[in-house]
């Protein structure tokens, strides 16, 4: 039986697949597809039975938030989570989060967050390069952010970063650090 390390910081790729793969090469794993298959069943088995008697609650106001956006003429919103999109999908689900015509990017996308970025952006906008913003709570978040020359604004008090907020209770500020 193996046990994968819970310390993120020290996984190149901070994201389901990018941790799983680091994971097989350490162990010498072979089969990787195979073994990768069981162990994302398994993984959202355990998810949907947590979700089940801990739902997930949205940040408070993010909702709202989103939906807002959404109506914005001006704005296109996309996901990109380190996340496989099945647990992903569950927690937003759980969160009460509406994702329909939200494209979304996921660890099922690629192993590297910062090509989950590229990724979502590219099914948000097809023809353009427009202003982006990212909203994350991890070092990793604010690392990719950084590469890619993305706005980050850090959700949680995890880092400090200039553009933060604990919620999406005041989305006048909140608009303001993306632009709008």
């Amino acid at each position: 039986m193996f046990d994968i390390d819970t310390n993120w910081s020290r996984y190149e790729h901070v994201t389901d697949s990018g941790i799983l793969n680091q994971f097989f090469k350490e162990e010498h794993i072979e089969s990787r597809e195979r073994i990768s298959e069981h162990i994302k069943r398994a993984f959202l088995s355990i998810i949907q039975t947590r979700i089940e008697n801990n739902p997930v609650f949205e940040i408070p106001g993010a909702r709202q938030f989103i939906s807002n956006l959404k109506e914005m003429d001006d704005v296109v919103i996309s996901l990109a989570t380190g996340g496989w999109y099945e647990s992903a999908i569950l927690k937003l689900e759980s969160a009460g989060i509406d994702t329909s015509n939200i494209p979304i990017a996921s660890a099922n996308d690629h192993y590297s967050r910062i090509e989950i970025m590229k990724i979502a952006e590219k099914r948000a906008v097809r023809e353009e390069k427009v202003s982006f913003t990212y909203f994350g709570d991890g070092c990793w978040d604010l690392k990719a952010c950084k590469e890619l020359g993305v706005n980050f604004v850090l959700v949680g008090n995890k880092l400090e970063h200039n553009q933060s907020i604990m919620n999406f209770k005041k989305p006048r500020e909140i608009l303001k650090y993306i632009g709008l």
